[in-house]
């Protein structure tokens, strides 16, 4: 089992930081302690855009994408720091370059966990960019955790397939 966290951060929902299995990558290399007692270690295996992915087409069975979800933050919010942070205007086309490259690296059978905080950006106007609906997910919460498979691009395929096997 091969997995990637392409926005992996300071790993902060990984049981394992270390997870064998796991490469972890991020466009950030950084390290503050807070006045608050707080710290921030992001710490990447191998320091590169999601944008652009540094490895060959299908190379890992799970991609784990966590991209910054902040559009409005400030240059010394915490927060900012902690997670990232997103062009107001390049977002849509910086996370569907990114969503694609998650998927040009998982190998066929692969799956993509996605998960997107939507205090900033609505989770469905992020779903539009991707132009791929999840397997699965949850529906309820803020912070959205969804699955998608590589092969399952268009979902009226997936509808259709099962309406065949039904007749």
């Amino acid at each position: 089992m091969k997995i990637l966290d392409v926005c992996c951060g300071s790993r902060m929902f990984w049981y394992d930081k270390c997870e064998p299995h796991t490469t972890y990558m991020d466009i950030r290399k950084y390290y503050e302690e807070l006045p608050s007692g707080h710290v921030i270690d992001v710490d990447p295996d191998i320091q590169a855009d999601f944008r652009s992915i540094p490895f060959e087409d299908d190379t890992f069975d799970l991609v784990v994408f966590d991209p910054p979800h902040l559009i409005y933050a400030g240059p010394n919010s915490w927060l900012a720091k902690k997670y990232g942070k997103l062009d107001k205007e390049s977002w849509p086309e910086d996370l569907k370059r990114g969503f694609d490259e998650c998927r040009r690296v998982l190998k066929p059978s692969g799956t993509l966990v996605f998960k997107w905080n939507e205090d900033q950006i609505k989770f469905s106007d992020v779903i539009k960019v991707f132009g791929q609906k999840p397997i699965l997910g949850d529906k309820r919460s803020k912070t959205r955790w969804s699955v998608f498979l590589k092969g399952d691009k268009d979902d009226s395929q997936r509808k259709n397939s099962r309406i065949a096997k039904h007749v």
